[in-house]
């Protein structure tokens, strides 16, 4: 029983697994939130081309 226990603390496969995901998870969260910030200035800057030319052929 203690040599099962013993190898069972030793096994960190499932760590590096686990590392892994949560590296993919940073990742993704941090080019949602890029693309988010990035949608919101192509946003605006539509927006104020939008004015520009409404004003010009007013």
């Amino acid at each position: 029983m203690t040599k099962l226990f013993a190898r069972f603390l030793k096994d960190e496969s499932g760590a590096t697994a686990i590392e892994y995901g949560l590296i993919a998870a940073l990742i993704s969260v941090a080019l949602i939130a890029g693309a988010t910030a990035l949608g919101n200035q192509i946003g605006t800057t539509f927006n104020n081309l939008n004015t520009k030319l409404d004003n010009a052929n007013g």
